[in-house]
């Protein structure tokens, strides 16, 4: 029985690992911008700390919801960096 655990194991842990290279594999083309999220449409926790899911933002293009966007396209939608909504936050 102890052999069955440990290849069952071994094996979701490979898994996991495959798993976790994909995600950061597609994440490298991307950025976080911030004030561009519709309601109930940004991708994770908040600035403020609200919230700590995606799809919890309450009113469109709030300053500390962000979404996930191609790398180099934050500006053109009007969005702005981690640090720009931080700053933004504290006026």
């Amino acid at each position: 029985m102890n052999q069955r655990l440990i290849v069952s194991s071994a094996l979701a842990s490979a898994l996991a690992l495959g798993l976790v290279g994909q995600v950061a594999a597609q994440d490298k083309g991307k950025e976080k911008c911030y004030g561009i999220a519709k309601a109930g449409q940004n991708d994770c926790a908040n600035l403020s700390g609200s919230h700590s899911c995606a799809g919890q933002s309450k009113v469109d293009n709030a300053a500390d919801e962000w979404k996930y966007v191609a790398k180099g396209t934050c500006k053109d939608m009007k969005g702005k960096s981690e640090a720009e909504a931080k700053m933004a936050m504290k006026k």
